[in-house]
């Protein structure tokens, strides 16, 4: 049979997943490049033949996603295998037109991509972008804590440095971020594990990841990335919605396929949510998930001081859930608003990648999203900053960016926590029998 070419669409995470588990030494098939987007200077690098497994003797290309039409052609692509998340069900077919109008099928992979571990696995999932998975997973850690269960966390992919000394990371200690060079975005979300004691991996073949945690752990818990689908098969599948964005959970890819099979769904945010928003979210659970038990929380924010009133206040926010998360601000504007100080829009202040990420994005306006890929852009970030005329800069974000940044403005930090209303996750973690 003859080989059939592929061309893997996707931003440095779910697409190398993809071909390791699917692709990687399979006569069957051919990857010729992978395509990326979303993620600064991601298109510029190659995937290691390291990594490729004994059919691939050179590293494999990585191109811009624009560059689809000419690579189809050029590689005489068969299958465009996409693997994004986080995009509306109209940009994924835009994007499955593309394919077909050069010649090329369009490929969904879905739980064929989800490794078998040994031991039990809770994976914590999301409809969108920004829902609340991390602090659900940082919760789930502190029941298994409280009950003695030995677990690791692992989290969907970041590798956005050297792929090769990316490839298995474990994060136990401050001093890992320096060790793996880590972007301000993976400390985001691995920062506030290490504050806990507590021991989280992430990297690229997840395959040695899981054989690694399982080493440790009787308990495997999955902290996904912006809406993706869990990288391991779930015997509890926690799903997190956002009723600041409902209806989203039936409109974005793949969050409406994990809204769909969810064991648990969880209602985030009821605190500030529009009533009218909590109803929707209520009303397609019982229309497309009914069997799945359902939790509201609030999304509980703290401030580390609350000398905010009357002051003018430079909001720094989590900056995927900003992006292709589509929120105008996050918990560091609410936080700041509550606490009556002024907000200063940072948008006319901005430099470089920062400019232009305020010209691609351009439902943000009030609030600067923490980019962080890489030196410059964090430099970048810092300059913007410091261009911006407040008396205070209120971080939204999970890390301490007094340890990034430098600045002579204080930094307030907020932090947000899972409250649960009536049923709560120590519940569901008994009835399923995890303690």
């Amino acid at each position: 049979m003859k080989k059939r070419n592929v061309v893997i669409s996707g931003a440095g995470g779910r697409d190398f997943h993809n071909f390791l588990v699917k692709y990687k030494d399979n006569k069957d098939y051919d990857v010729k490049c992978f395509t990326a987007e979303q993620i600064p200077g991601i298109d510029k690098r190659n995937f290691p033949k390291e990594f490729a497994g004994k059919l691939y003797k050179k590293d494999i290309p990585i191109f811009p996603e624009s560059d689809m039409p000419v690579l189809i052609k050029k590689y005489k692509i068969d299958d465009v295998v996409f693997s994004h998340s986080d995009l509306s069900h109209e940009a994924v077919m835009h994007e499955a037109s593309i394919a077909i109008a050069n010649g090329a099928d369009f490929v969904l992979l879905g739980q064929e991509t989800m490794l078998k571990s040994r031991k039990k696995v809770i994976s914590v999932c999301a409809v969108r972008t920004g829902c609340g998975k991390s602090q659900t997973t940082r919760k789930i850690a502190e029941v298994l804590k409280k009950h003695g269960k030995k677990f690791v966390a692992i989290r969907h992919p970041m590798p956005y440095g050297n792929l090769i000394k990316q490839e298995v990371q474990r994060f136990e200690t401050y001093e890992d971020f320096d060790k793996y060079e880590c972007t301000i975005e993976e400390r985001e979300e691995y920062e506030p594990w290490i504050r806990k004691g507590m021991v989280i991996y992430a990297g690229v073949d997840y395959g040695k990841i899981l054989k690694e945690a399982e080493k440790e752990a009787d308990i495997i818990l999955w902290d996904g990335g912006n809406n993706d689908l869990p990288f391991y098969k779930p015997d509890l599948h926690i799903v997190v919605t956002d009723p600041h964005r409902a209806g989203h959970e039936m409109i974005y890819h793949p969050g409406e396929a994990n809204f769909r099979m969810a064991d648990v769904i969880i209602i985030n945010k009821v605190e500030t949510a529009p009533k009218g928003g909590i109803e929707e979210i209520e009303e397609n659970i019982k229309k497309f998930n009914p069997n799945a038990s359902v939790i509201k929380a609030a999304s509980r924010l703290k401030i580390d001081k609350d000398h905010l009133k009357g002051k003018r206040a430079l909001i720094v926010e989590d900056g995927p859930t900003l992006t292709h998360g589509g929120m105008k601000f996050g918990a560091g504007y609410i936080a700041a608003k509550n606490a009556g100080a002024k907000i200063v829009s940072p948008k006319r202040y901005a430099v470089g990648s920062i400019k232009k990420t305020y010209e691609k994005y351009g439902h943000v306006t009030d609030v600067l999203p923490a980019m962080g890929y890489g030196k410059k852009q964090i430099q970048e970030l810092q300059t913007t900053i410091n261009n911006t005329p407040c008396d205070v800069v209120v971080s939204g974000t999970p890390i301490k960016l007094s340890a990034i940044i430098k600045t002579k403005k204080p930094i307030v930090n907020v932090t947000y926590t899972l409250e649960e209303k009536d049923l709560n996750l120590e519940k569901i973690l008994k009835k399923w029998k995890f303690i």
